[in-house]
């Protein structure tokens, strides 16, 4: 069943919310929930941080140009939501430790729980320039292909989820999962770290027993407008 467009407009404040009070985006980056088959809402064109109870989003078609004020790497989020019916939000974030990662034109690894969301490890678009061109964005939907995220070098991430809040919760998982792999490289041990399994990632990234759900309510818990 559809979201009201209020309690839409609602999620996505939060979830914009939730990024940067997480410290996963900055001045930049955006966050959008799909409305059907052929339409979404992403959130205004501000510090997703600093987004206001009551500000509206605009309302974007996943095809033709993007409407007055929207920023242009939201031409990503059409591209993706296109080629992906399962995909319900979409989150660009700009992650400290996967930025680190990403400047070494490598991803995450599978190494600890939260990491076994993203196998095999996110893809690298290795590109460092902004996506504002629709053969650009793309591409990149192109090399996302059926993963959860894909890691842009030196520019962030994009997040899918079957929800907005599944792409926000796995935006934190993608980011923890950084900073193992950082901490493992730190420490000289990358050939010596084991990595789990297929099996082991199969069997680890599960999403029953709410576990979405109470990452989401962790990463939302003072937020005005949340539940």
């Amino acid at each position: 069943m559809s979201l009201a467009h209020d309690a839409r407009e609602v999620l996505v404040r939060c979830a914009a919310r939730a990024l940067g009070n997480a410290g996963l985006v900055n001045a930049y980056g955006h966050c959008s929930s799909r409305i059907d088959e052929t339409t979404f809402l992403v959130c205004a064109s501000q510090p997703m941080g600093m987004i206001a109870s009551g500000e509206s989003g605009t309302v974007v078609s996943t095809e033709g140009p993007l409407p007055a004020g929207v920023l242009g790497e939201v031409r990503t989020h059409q591209q993706i939501y296109r080629r992906r019916p399962d995909v319900g939000g979409i989150a660009r974030t700009f992650p400290p430790n996967v930025l680190a990662l990403s400047a070494m034109r490598a991803t995450p690894r599978a190494r600890h729980g939260f990491g076994a969301y993203f196998s095999p490890p996110p893809p690298l678009w290795d590109d460092p320039q902004l996506l504002r061109s629709d053969e650009q964005a793309s591409a990149l939907a192109e090399q996302l292909g059926a993963a959860r995220a894909i890691v842009m070098r030196g520019n962030g991430a994009i997040v899918t989820g079957a929800t907005l809040e599944e792409a926000v919760v796995l935006s934190w998982y993608l980011e923890d999962a950084a900073r193992v792999e950082l901490a493992v490289r730190w420490a000289g041990a990358e050939a010596d770290a084991p990595v789990l399994s297929a099996d082991e990632c199969s069997k680890r990234a599960v999403t029953a027993g709410g576990i979405y759900e109470r990452m989401w309510a962790f990463l939302t818990r003072d937020d005005p407008e949340g539940a």
